[in-house]
């Protein structure tokens, strides 16, 4: 392009001093204003043209490339390309333009590479498998590897020296990039364990108290794990961290549409009795212990008859207990219960002794996963059961309050102490 331009400034009769110079400058010019028509064409007509298209294809996938702004960034390639190719008409800046030139090549791959995964990581999100094979952390370690490759590129481009030499020498900073990337690997590869063995998905309800963290996954990346705790508040946990240490995940409750119900009412021991015929009647009148109470009275009797036993001691032989009868009510009162799970494990046991009575534990599952309806099922069933007790002669046992404290204060000052 200067041999063209040259000739022309001369003809003009400008200094032969200035010619060169001013040919260079020309040419500069004019490559430049044709690479800015390039891009005014490519940015204006062809992208509107393929955006049309796209729209109104029958196609949905396309669009995420057209919403991440893929071939907005292409755009930049055309001119860079002209300038890159036609750098060798610049004579003694040939070397200088190329390498700009190459630089900003480099720049503008990364930038549409990087557009490029995102839009594939919204077309993948798109599917319901996305929930249980994130990719988001794969997508991320491309984009290091890509942003490495041009650096060397541009490293190479700066100091005029081949990429393959870069690369040659990068084994001695073998450390160095271990170092500073050191998170990245040790998150790439939690992130392969996580998948492969479906540890972790997003939406997925996790515990892990280590981290603070009880709440629902949101976002699974090369790093970090984003988990919407249930106030609201988000706590990021290390991806080699859920590797490493120990974490608790509810999906598999959730998606067998149950929920356990675990806990105990504690008994004063001091109620628990023998049953006495008064109370016997009274129990067969409640309908869950009809049945029990009438199969039970006849094998005990016919044991005690058997073995020719002395009923007048009520240590000899075998009876009935309040404490039992009412374990047995609660057994009973929970299987004709509508909304715990009959197919699933239900238990009354009782539990070791304690300085706080005598433990009665309830083990059944609710049949569903919802806390909000959970809560509600488990706090009716112990409603009842804390109100039913006292018809069974037992107490529930409870820490003395300051309202006992002063009815005790109040009894002793008006009859002395006991004697």
């Amino acid at each position: 392009m200067i041999d063209l331009i040259a000739p022309l400034l001369e003809n003009i009769g400008l200094d032969p001093d200035w010619t060169e110079r001013l040919a260079i400058l020309v040419s500069i010019v004019v490559l430049l204003v044709v690479c800015f028509i390039a891009y005014l064409i490519t940015r204006y007509l062809v992208l509107r043209v393929l955006a049309f298209y796209i729209r109104n294809n029958r196609f949905a996938w396309d669009n995420y490339f057209l919403e991440r702004k893929v071939f907005h960034r292409m755009c930049h390639l055309l001119p860079a390309v002209l300038l890159y190719t036609f750098s060798v008409a610049f004579g003694d800046l040939q070397q200088v333009i190329h390498r700009l030139a190459a630089i900003y090549i480099a720049v503008v791959v990364v930038f549409v590479i990087d557009a490029f995964l995102k839009a594939i990581d919204d077309i993948y999100n798109s599917y319901e498998v996305a929930r249980k094979k994130p990719i988001k952390a794969y997508l991320q370690g491309i984009k290091i590897f890509v942003i490495v490759v041009a650096l060397i590129i541009i490293v190479a481009q700066i100091i005029d020296k081949s990429p393959i030499l870069l690369l040659s020498g990068l084994g001695a900073m073998t450390a160095v990039v271990l170092l500073i990337f050191q998170d990245s690997i040790l998150g790439f590869v939690a992130g392969i364990q996580l998948a492969t063995n479906d540890m972790l998905r997003i939406g997925d309800r996790i515990e892990m108290p280590k981290h603070d963290a009880d709440g629902t996954v949101v976002d699974i990346s090369l790093t970090t794990v984003k988990v919407e705790n249930f106030d609201r508040t988000i706590t990021t946990i290390p991806t080699h961290a859920l590797v490493k240490d120990s974490f608790r995940n509810w999906r598999s409750m959730i998606e067998s549409g149950t929920r356990r119900i675990k806990r105990a009412v504690y008994i004063d021991v001091s109620t628990v009795q023998f049953c006495t015929g008064e109370m016997l009647q009274r129990f067969r009148r409640i309908h869950l212990l009809t049945d029990y109470i009438d199969q039970r009275l006849a094998e005990i009797n016919a044991y005690n008859q058997e073995q020719d036993i002395d009923t007048d001691q009520p240590v000899n032989g075998r009876r009935l207990t309040n404490i039992g009868t009412f374990r047995i009510y609660i057994q009973n009162y929970l299987r004709a219960h509508p909304k715990l799970h009959p197919d699933m494990t239900q238990i009354v046991r009782q539990l070791s002794s304690t300085e706080y009575g005598l433990p009665i534990e309830i083990y059944a599952f609710a049949v569903t996963a919802d806390w909000a309806d959970f809560e509600g099922i488990q706090a009716d069933i112990f409603d009842h059961i804390l109100a039913v007790a006292p018809h069974f002669g037992l107490r529930i046992f409870q820490t003395p309050g300051g309202h006992d404290l002063r009815a005790l204060t109040n009894s002793i000052k008006k009859e002395g102490f006991p004697k």
